[in-house]
Formats: structure tokens, sequence, C-alpha cells
């Protein structure tokens, strides 16, 4: 099997809106393998979240090509193969935090006992096992987030992407968070992709990809 998680060639998103065309993504390639832990780093506006969600197969590229050589089609990513932490609430509301983060095995095909053990493991990976059986509503904002991380991770996923997965938390509590989940995705040998705006979090990654204005550079080279 490829290590070859991820494949884009020219890769844009433009919406319309008022006033025009605005461009998200421009001209896009790069590759994200198997092991890989990438910090992608620019201001608000800059086309990181665009660039989360096209990987993720959640949106699709105006013009340009992305592809899964490790995964296969679109319809096999999620929610097995890729997992992703939203920046903002995405736990559904009725169902309790255990069940929110068991809710990918489940739909997967994992049997309910089994899928509520990784649930509760995961959480505790995240310090939340006192607020497994609260409603999302009981929560507060970091814990919120934290939640919706120990869902990206739980079971075997191939590739996480988080969205400033530490934008609500403390320093000591985005410490953890990263720790979790660089512990996780070296447990199970999978890639890592975190949009931050924070430089000492980008710092603690192996490569570094930066936006500006819909233009993905590493290091200083255009992708």
């Amino acid at each position: 099997m490829s290590d070859t998680l991820v494949h884009a060639e020219d890769l844009s998103r433009s919406f319309t809106a008022t006033g025009g065309d605005v461009v998200a993504v421009v001209d896009a390639s790069f590759d994200i393998h198997a092991g890989d832990r990438i910090a992608l780093v620019g201001p608000s506006g800059s086309g990181k979240s665009t660039l989360l969600h096209l990987i993720a197969g959640i949106d699709r590229p105006s013009q340009g090509a992305i592809g899964w050589p490790a995964f296969g089609t679109l319809d096999l990513l999620r929610p097995e193969r890729i997992r992703v932490a939203f920046q903002g609430p995405s736990l559904m509301p009725q169902l309790t935090v255990v069940e929110n983060v068991a809710l990918p095995l489940l739909l997967a095909g994992m049997d309910e006992a089994t899928a509520r053990d990784a649930s509760l493991r995961s959480l505790e990976d995240l310090n939340l096992s006192e607020v497994a059986q609260k409603l999302p509503s009981e929560l507060s904002g970091g814990q919120l987030q934290r939640a919706g991380i120990a869902r990206a991770l739980v079971g075997s996923p191939g590739l996480v992407l988080a969205d400033e997965p530490t934008g609500q938390q403390d320093r000591a509590g985005g410490n953890a968070v990263l720790e979790a989940m660089f512990a996780a995705v070296l447990r199970l040998g999978a890639a890592l992709v975190v949009a931050t705006h924070d430089a000492a979090v980008a710092a603690r990654f192996g490569r570094s990809w930066s936006m500006r204005d819909g233009l993905l550079s590493e290091e200083g080279r255009r992708c």
C-alpha cells in the first residue's frame, strides 16, 4: 500500500460572494505521507480551514485535483480513515459526550460495547472522563473543544486534521491537547495536520506549511 495519504495538484477553491468571487485556496500542490506531522500556519481568513476541508473530502475543489492513494475513493474516507477536529462546536446536542465520541466507530460498523470502551479511553486521554455522561450543553468551551479532539482520535484513523485545536485552551491545556494528539497518531502510525496561528504550537511539528491569501508554501517555497 502507498504511504502517500493525500496527493494534490494545482488545487484551488473559490466561492461566490457579494462583490465577486473569493479565492480561498490558489493552485496548491502537495503530498501528505503516513507519519507526517504538519503545522498549517497563517492568519485568520488565509484559507487554512478551506484547505483542511478539501484534504478531508468535505469540500470539493473548483479547479485542480486531489486524491487519497492509500485510502481509496472519496466515499471510503470518513468516518474511518480521515477524522477532523473542527474549530467550532461539532458535537450532536442530543447525545452524551461518550456517545458523541463513539459515533464515528458506530457509523463504521463497530459494535456498541467496543465503541463505548474506545470512546471512554479517548476521553481519558484528553482528561474528560468526568464529563463522559454529560450533554454538550453542560460543558465549557474548552471541554467541548477537547471532546471534539477525542472524537477525531478515537479508533484507528490514518489521517487526523485539527483546526486550531488549542484555540480555547490555556497554555497548560494546549500542551496537554498536543501531547495527546502526538501520542495517538504515533501509536496509530497516522499523519497529523494542525491549522494554527500560534508559533509555539507550530514549532513542535516536523513540517510547517504557511498560508497567506490562499497561497500555500513550505519553508518559503510555493507548494
